[in-house]
């Protein structure tokens, strides 16, 4: 893995020296019983690899370790069965049951998005999702956060979730002017709305770009506090075998033209789906400087 000519290598969005990458290689090998949660925990706090809000960044670390194994250069150990480690059946219960049609105007309903806090509103939010949306409910991965679409009066209308964004997509990376390298350091501040549910009883003309267009402003805010860094770029896929996309547009989200056809997190080309179309919405005005490394970080 190192480089011959004593240069650092980038890789998942950290340079690395020779040393940083022994380091790597020998905690694996010296703890052979640690999870591979464990291992990126423990690498992360010998390297020093943080997040803006000083959290380890152990996803980008496990990533590192599987490239590292697809090279031949560590064996990692077993991935570990506990009961946490994979989706659960969500099976549905009475608090999710449909209830009576709402039909109103948007102005009478009124629109309000909130952060999902809590287990017990987490629980509800994921039930939710597992039971209305096509795509039903898979645990998010790394920086995340899930919304509750309320109207004035506190009656539950959907649910929103941002997650981390797609590793690499060539419209989106072109559009921006992405070098591997820039986008390998400044991908975390691209986020992904990797779910997007208005509850089939709602008709409510307007609610869903209404309600995209709420979220857009509150995710900044929540992300930067939660994460301690803002997004200056959103992307959503929609499949159109299924959807117009009619309220992203409506919500001035733009069209940037289609997917290859690969998963959202597909590195290594190994994972096909059909192509979808691809949505973008910048949270700031100079994101295209900042993705590139031209400007400071959005404040």
């Amino acid at each position: 893995m190192a480089d011959s000519s004593g240069k650092d290598i980038l890789l998942c969005g950290r340079d690395f020296t020779e040393q940083d990458l022994w380091v790597v290689k020998e905690t694996v090998r010296r703890f052979p019983r640690l999870s591979q949660t464990e291992l990126a925990h423990t690498i992360c706090e010998n390297l020093q690899w943080v997040a803006p809000n000083g959290n380890n960044k152990i996803e980008s670390c496990r990533q590192l370790l599987r490239k590292l194994e697809s090279q031949g250069a560590i064996k990692l150990p077993a991935k570990r069965n506990s009961g946490s480690s994979k989706d659960r059946r969500i099976v549905p219960t009475q608090q999710t049951d449909a209830p009576a049609e709402i039909t109103a105007d948007l102005s009478q309903v009124g629109v309000q998005v909130q952060p999902v806090s809590g287990a017990s509103q987490m629980r509800l939010w994921n039930e939710y999702v597992e039971r209305y949306h096509y795509l039903g409910y898979k645990r998010p991965f790394g920086a995340h956060q899930r919304y509750f679409i309320f109207s004035h009066n506190e009656q539950l209308l959907g649910c929103i979730l941002f997650a981390a964004s797609a590793w690499a997509l060539e419209v989106r990376d072109q559009w921006i002017g992405w070098t591997k390298t820039d986008r390998s350091k400044r991908l975390h501040l691209v986020v992904n709305n990797s779910r997007f549910l208005i509850f089939p009883w709602v008709k409510v003309k307007n609610l869903a770009s209404k309600a995209l267009s709420l979220a857009a402003r509150q995710v900044s805010v929540d992300w930067r506090e939660q994460y301690g860094f803002k997004p200056v770029l959103l992307e959503t896929f929609v499949d159109e075998e299924l959807y117009q996309g009619t309220c992203y547009q409506a919500a001035n989200w733009l069209s940037l033209g289609q997917t290859t056809g690969r998963g959202r997190m597909d590195r290594y080309h190994q994972h096909l789906s059909s192509p979808k179309r691809i949505y973008v919405y910048p949270l700031h005005r100079d994101f295209r400087a900042i993705l590139r490394g031209e400007s400071g970080d959005a404040k």
